[in-house]
């Protein structure tokens, strides 16, 4: 049974950095979407390919690709949450696979996570699983765990939109979209703390 198991996993490549090339397994689960290559390689042009000497937590982290990419890329750590045990067994064997000793992978619930976190982090990546208003319940308690200085990378089922933050997004006061784009279904925005005047 465990072979068969095995031979269902599926692969992701990473894109550069120190790990280029190297795949990792994640196996099939309800409301994992990996993140697509492209969509990968967009963001991290947008922060620029060295990400040395950051601090970064990937709050529903699924496959780990966003946060192996930003380890493999010179981040010094990344704190990996994921509820799902299946998902958080793969991360383990991946973090294994890749003597990614960066890696601290935390099996709980983003809210309980959150709830107890003490840390702040200069990069935060937001995938959660869609049509479960996650962002409406995550961003607003962000703030306080990003750098001044940070950025947040958010994918959705749907365009953040600064001027609906009184309307029908209102987890987006106290955010300011930087870039966006969309790739078949995903919509990717990278985004900033704003200034308080």
């Amino acid at each position: 049974m465990a072979k068969s198991a095995a031979k269902q996993l599926n692969t992701l490549r990473i894109n550069a950095g120190t790990w280029r090339s190297r795949l990792i397994k994640f196996p099939d689960a309800e409301g994992l979407r990996p993140t697509p290559e492209r969509v990968r390689q967009t963001l991290f042009n947008w922060l620029g390919q060295d990400l040395t000497g950051l601090r970064c937590l990937d709050l529903f982290a699924g496959t780990g690709v966003m946060g192996f990419e930003a380890l493999s890329r010179g981040a010094t750590a990344v704190t990996m949450v994921e509820k799902a045990s299946t998902a958080c067994a793969a991360l383990h064997a991946n973090k294994a696979m890749l003597n990614a000793t960066a890696a601290n992978i935390v099996q709980q619930d983003a809210l309980q996570f959150l709830a107890q976190n003490s840390q702040q982090y200069q990069l935060i990546f937001l995938d959660p699983p869609y049509n479960k208003a996650w962002l409406a319940q995550v961003m607003p308690q962000l703030a306080s765990c990003l750098h001044a200085d940070g950025r947040l990378y958010v994918e959705a089922e749907f365009a953040l939109d600064e001027a609906q933050q009184g309307d029908s997004q209102p987890f987006l006061a106290g955010w300011q979209v930087l870039k966006q784009s969309k790739a078949g279904n995903v919509f990717y925005h990278l985004l900033k703390l704003a200034k308080i005047e």
